[in-house]
């Protein structure tokens, strides 16, 4: 198993490869970096000039490929639990540009 190991059962925030953020339980994790995360919800943090409210989408049971995780990340949940994300504004994050 990877070193993602300790993570197990642990809240994780996953940057993809097309900068989607996601946030949920590390139920199971592979030597590919393949995730598969429990009660996984979508951040969709909007620009300071964008007039709607940042979201987050539940998403559910969802599984991750490898080859699409940028960052995986332990939460620290009371931090997490305090901040009201649909007040969080903030850049856009690139993608990965393949040379």
């Amino acid at each position: 198993m990877s070193n993602l190991g300790g993570y197990i059962n642990k809240k994780v925030l996953i940057i993809t490869a097309d900068s989607r953020t996601l946030v949920g339980n590390l139920l199971s994790c592979d030597q590919m970096t393949n995730l598969v995360l429990g009660q996984t919800v979508e951040r969709v943090v909007r620009t300071p000039d964008d007039t709607e409210p940042s979201t987050e989408v539940p998403l559910g049971l969802y599984l991750v490929r490898g080859d699409n995780v940028c960052l995986v990340g332990l939460v620290d949940e009371p931090l997490d639990e305090s901040i009201n994300w649909e007040e969080v504004k903030g850049s856009a994050i690139g993608g990965i540009k393949h040379i």
